[in-house]
């Protein structure tokens, strides 16, 4: 059966995540960019839709993502906007204005880190968020989403 765009998830990820696994593995972990895709691609197959990910180290490429999910009718999106979650209220406008479901990934708990971190815009244009799952968090967020859309499993 050939999928449909509504039949995929957008995964997007910012600045830095290309790092993962170098980067503050005391924090991050040790799995790579690589890892999150295809755990997401693997766990957006068990529902039966396609993970399409995303990174961008820029604020306008995330918002662009965002409408270009809008565009091709995408199922809902899953973000880790890294730094923009608590700086970016164009990146959050764009999430409301697009009317996808969202669910706001952190690999690490943002709330048990610097205070600056607690809060983030693109949160409050989420139905959910998860942190502190490391990047199993992204598999969470992808069952999350299926379960807000109506798709379940599949056999």
């Amino acid at each position: 059966m050939a999928r449909t765009a509504a039949d995929t998830i957008y995964v997007l990820n910012g600045p830095n995540l290309n790092l993962l696994g170098t980067r503050e593995p005391e924090t991050y972990g040790h799995a790579k960019l690589a890892d999150v895709e295809k755990l997401c691609a693997d766990t957006a197959t068990q529902f039966g839709l396609k993970a399409d990910c995303r990174q961008c180290k820029r604020e306008g490429g995330l918002i662009d993502f965002s409408h270009e999910a809008h565009a091709n009718n995408a199922a809902g999106i899953i973000i880790n906007a890294r730094g923009y979650s608590q700086t970016s209220i164009a990146l959050h406008d764009a999430l409301v204005a697009v009317k996808i479901p969202t669910v706001e990934v952190h690999i690490s708990n943002i709330h048990a880190r610097e205070s600056f971190r607690h809060h983030s815009f693109t949160a409050m244009a989420a139905f959910a968020t998860l942190a502190g799952f490391g990047i199993d968090g992204y598999r969470l967020a992808i069952s999350g989403l299926a379960a807000r859309i109506g798709v379940k499993a599949k056999a």
